[in-house]
This record gives C-alpha cells, structure tokens and sequence, in this order.
C-alpha cells in the first residue's frame, strides 16, 4: 500500500541524511546504525573507493581509508525522487572537505527504508561532479 509522505516523514529523512555526515565528521563510527540499515550498501566505486556490504564494512572501510576520509561532510538539496510503501528514493548534493583544504561536490543517490527506528539508508551511491553543466557545455561547443 502506497500512502502520502507526512511531513514528519520528509523531516526524519532530512535528518538520517544529515545526521550521516555529523556521524562520520565526528569518528562515532559505532552509531552507523542510527542512519543505515543493517544490511546497507555504500557504493564509492565512482571516487574510486569501492563499495561495502553492511553497517560493519562500512565502518571497516572508513577505518581502512583513515585520512583519505574527508574531514567534512555537507549535504543539501535534498529531493525525494520516489515513493512507494516504506521505501523512498532521494538525490541530494553534498560538499565534503577534504584535509588538505580542497573541496569536491557530489551527489548522493539514496534509497532509505522505514523500519522499527525510523529511516535509515539502505543504499547510497556517491557519484563525482567533475563538469560544469552535466558536461552539456562539451556538446553544446561540439555543435558549433
């Protein structure tokens, strides 16, 4: 059965989706669950990090990537894209700080479950923004 999203429920998944990067900014890597699923998927082949299975690689994965992790992350534009029953879809853009001051944006593709604790992140992928435009310019340049 398929219902309107309350706006509690557009506040609570604001808040899972911010609360990750707070989360890992922070290193209290053992409230991972507080923002994903059990079983969740987080998928970083993009940025060339690989993708972890499950709360405890993913904790093990940011561990292992040790001061490659950025020190900061930001997410904003968050849009829930589809619903159905207890699962949601939502793209947002995100701003991570990296240590030696560079700053790269991204964007997250979140699917998010309702379970017994609220919405958590079941699957992200994080995919790199490296041209202006979606790369729109390249053909539009192309076409002249």
């Amino acid at each position: 059965m398929t219902y309107e999203l309350t706006l509690e429920d557009h506040r609570a998944i604001d808040r899972t989706l911010g609360l990750a990067g707070h989360i890992v900014d922070r290193g209290e890597l053992d409230r991972l669950g507080e923002t994903f699923t059990s079983d969740a998927v987080y998928d970083l082949s993009d940025v060339g990090a690989g993708t972890f299975e499950g709360i405890e690689a993913i904790r093990n994965g940011a561990l292992e990537l040790g001061a490659g992790n950025p020190v900061a992350h930001h997410i904003t534009n968050i849009v829930i894209s589809s619903q159905e029953d207890d699962v949601v879809t939502a793209q947002s853009k995100g701003l991570i700080l990296m240590a030696n001051g560079s700053v790269a944006s991204v964007t997250h593709l979140d699917t998010l479950r309702r379970g017994e604790g609220g919405w958590r992140i079941s699957r992200r992928v994080i995919l790199a923004q490296r041209t202006p435009l979606g790369g729109l310019h390249l053909t539009h340049a192309a076409e002249r």
